[in-house]
């Protein structure tokens, strides 16, 4: 048996139990008896003691009570009796009788020997006899509790030569005992004929094991070991894990932990299958003085085709200033990544290389990206590569006029094997002031810049679609804005404080027409909330400009009731000329925009909605709903949820410049429902979601867990009905059976 993997991450295993205890506490036995060695004779209730040199073993200084003590000299016994009582550096012995014959060497401790290790631990011993000079020693009905509830008991231990101890017919186990019936049996133990602590190759062996559930046995170890508790990292055997998958059959894989040195270890795990090949993954750690590289590596043999797969990641320190660093996600397949349960099947695996630099009030970022498809819907040749992109930011302090300047500037080379390829640079300043007018109002002015410059070939292809190959383009927009907005509160009325605020925005800038010659590589979608009404763009990029004379416009207003809280607030956007940029369908292709909105309730503690939507004024109702709402509290709670967009992104292929691409237009409109508890030590949460276009499930999910002070059950269950490259969906089951201090062991189904 070995620990889990999650103790493993904590950089290195750690093996068996949390410290030596036996060593410890049998040389703290020797250390304390050698204080009294160097005591007198005395009788009657006394205290001594004694000091001496800096070894904390023998010298340090040792106290003990007891009420009598005596010295034979004619046959050399110290005699301490009735609650002996001794200390040194937050140890503490006690036991009911402590001898030691000064002519055999031999100190005997009997009657309720009880050991306390400064952190708390806990030895006891019917008793205890140690000679040779602490070098060997025989305990006798023992029992130990160290960190985590761990409760060892054996019938007697041993120490040979300071190098070897002992227990026969131990018992370990961190579950607690059955308050009614003490000698019920613990939910799991592990019984061992005999069990040995090689104190200088710091390794414990397990003889003749057998781990228990409830008395009963269950697995059988004729022989095992674990690195001594005082090593943080050992070399060995990882808890094996097993499972079916409808693509491998039945597997098992069985890691092995190296530590390669003081700043380096892998983790190797072998997979072996019943219906596939092999495969061997490699986690690799090594930490630097100035940073540390993480990698995965997955090679295997699936149906007589070699496949492989590498993620990895490094992070480095330069200066104070600078650092660097890279994230390379690659696979030779979606297939296998699926097969094996590795992440990114069905997806997009992103690699990137970069440095960034951080100054007071600025930030530069130089980077490479590129990405890998695995979906039958993305070509993989189609997806750009950014060779290189450069960003610089800049926020000034405020300057004599009460304003603050900002600079943003980026430069960027897309490269496509089949598509557009386009480099642009481009420079955006910022300044704003605000500032505190009459009766309370609050303004702010401010205006903006936009420059960029294009170069782009193959612009005839994806996802521009020009009626020309290449074009050199430069583009610039000046604009000026006026914010107001005008608070007012009531205190006192109605049951509590209430907030009514107008708020208004004014743009002054050029119409920007079409655009229809600028390359388009961040303007690609568009979603008008009230999350992006007042700003200078309603794209997410600069690639598509919005501009023109227009007003932006909403009343906001809050209820606030002792806990309680209602958030509201309503909006439109006006232009002097439409925009024919802005879509049919994206609420803002007419003078007026549709009417953006959002709500929210929060009456107490176990109780939230909220909902976020848009209404179009051409009588068509709600053209985006996003409502969610919580019940509950920790013991149960309930969520829902609820979406719907006319656009549907995930169906985005290509989109041409000046014509809404069809599949865009398939409405998105989905339900999730959710529910979550967790009751002592019980946890558990289940979801689902449904679309409501085709009355089809999306996915369907469980996890529950039951967890105490020796034990982790966890249960998860998740189903996938939709098909990525044309499979029948998935479903993946995992069970995971953790003995605290241990090992996990699971069983997974794919």
């Amino acid at each position: 048996m070995t620990p889990s993997r999650h103790a493993r991450d904590r950089y290195g295993p750690r093996y068996g139990f949390r410290h030596g205890f036996l060593g410890i506490a049998l040389a703290l036995l020797f250390a304390l008896v050698s204080g009294f060695v160097s005591s007198p004779a005395s009788a009657q209730p006394a205290s001594l003691f004694v000091q001496s040199g800096p070894q904390v073993s023998t010298n340090e200084p040792v106290t003990f009570v007891a009420n009598r003590i005596t010295y034979d000299r004619n046959a050399g016994i110290v005699t301490a009796t009735g609650h002996v009582q001794a200390w040194q550096n937050g140890r503490v012995l006690e036991a009911d009788k402590i001898t030691y014959n000064r002519n055999t060497g031999i100190t005997i401790a009997t009657g309720h020997v009880v050991v306390v290790e400064p952190d708390g631990q806990v030895l006891f011993s019917d008793r205890a006899q140690l000679s040779s000079g602490m070098q060997n020693a025989v305990l006798t009905g023992m029992s130990v509790r160290l960190a985590e509830n761990v409760r060892l008991i054996a019938n007697g231990g041993q120490r040979t030569g300071g190098k070897i101890n002992e227990m026969a017919r131990a018992v370990y186990s961190t579950c607690n005992l059955c308050a009614k019936d003490p000698t019920a049996p613990p939910l799991w133990q592990i019984t061992a004929s005999k069990i040995v602590q090689d104190l200088v190759d710091k390794r414990i062996e397990y003889y003749d094991a057998m781990m228990r559930i409830y008395g009963f046995p269950v697995f059988y170890f004729p022989y095992f070991w674990t690195a001594d508790p005082s090593v943080k990292r050992e070399s060995g055997l990882l808890v094996p894990s097993f499972g079916t998958a409808s693509h491998l059959g039945a597997f098992v894989t069985v890691p092995y932990y190296w530590v390669i040195d003081n700043q380096s270890d892998v983790v190797l795990s072998p997979t072996i299958t019943a219906q596939s090949g092999p495969q061997l993954e490699a986690n690799y750690r090594r930490v630097f003085n100035n940073g540390e590289v993480h990698l995965n590596g997955y090679v295997a043999s699936t149906d007589g085709s070699p496949q492989a797969a590498i993620f990895a990641s490094g992070t480095f320190d330069y200066n104070n200033t600078f650092r660097y660093g890279f994230d390379v996600n690659r696979a030779s397949s979606a297939d296998y990544l699926r097969n094996f349960n590795i992440p990114g099947a069905g997806g997009v695996l992103a690699s990137q290389a970069y440095i960034e630099g951080f100054g007071q009030g600025s930030y530069t970022r130089l980077d490479t990206q590129l990405f890998q498809g695995f979906n039958t819907t993305i070509n993989d040749s189609a997806l750009p590569f950014a060779l290189p992109h450069w960003q610089y930011s800049y926020l000034g302090e405020p300057d004599a006029l009460g304003g603050r300047l900002s600079f943003d500037t980026s430069y960027f080379n897309v490269i496509r094997a089949e598509g557009a390829n386009v480099q642009r640079a481009d420079a955006i300043i910022n300044w704003e002031r605000p500032w505190l007018g009459p009766e309370g109002t609050l303004w702010n002015i401010a205006f903006h810049l936009t420059t960029a410059a294009y170069h782009g070939s193959d612009l005839d292809e994806q996802p521009d679609f020009f009626p020309v190959n290449s074009a050199n383009v430069s583009t610039g927009l000046g604009q000026a804005a006026l914010n107001f907005r005008w608070p007012f509160m009531r205190s006192g009325s109605w049951g509590g404080s209430q907030l009514i605020e107008p708020i208004v925005q004014f743009i002054a800038a050029p119409n920007t027409g079409t655009q229809s010659t600028v390359p388009n590589e961040d303007s690609l979608f568009l979603e008008f909330t009230d999350a992006n009404l007042f700003g200078w763009n309603k794209f997410y990029g600069i690639d598509r400009q919005e501009g023109g004379v227009r007003a932006n416009y909403a009343l906001h207003g809050a209820w606030y009731i002792g806990g309680s809280t209602i958030d509201g607030l309503i909006g439109q956007s006006w232009r002097a000329q439409k925009d024919p940029l802005f879509l049919p369908g994206s609420g803002l292709q007419n003078n007026f925009s549709d009417l953006v909105s959002h709500l929210s309730f929060t009456p107490n503690s176990w109780l939230n909605f909220l909902w976020q939507g848009r209404y179009s004024i051409d009588g068509e109702g709600l053209d985006f709903t996003d409502a969610s709402a919580n019940v509950g509290t920790a013991p149960l709670s309930f969520n829902v949820g609820y979406l719907y967009t006319p656009n549907n992104p995930f169906e985005l292929d290509q989109v041409p410049t000046t014509t809404p691409q069809p599949a865009t237009q398939v409405p998105r409109s989905e339900i999730s429902l959710g529910a979550s508890s967790h009751v002592g030590a019980f946890q558990a949460s289940g979801y689902e979601r449904q679309n409501l276009e085709n009355g089809s499930m999306v996915s369907a999910g469980f996890q529950g867990s039951y967890q105490n002070e020796c034990i982790i059950l966890a249960l998860l269950f998740d189903r996938r009905f939709t098909s990525i490259d044309g499979d029948d969906g998935a479903t993946t089951v995992l069970i995971q059976i953790t003995f605290k201090t241990v090992g996990q062991f699971g069983f997974s189904a794919l």
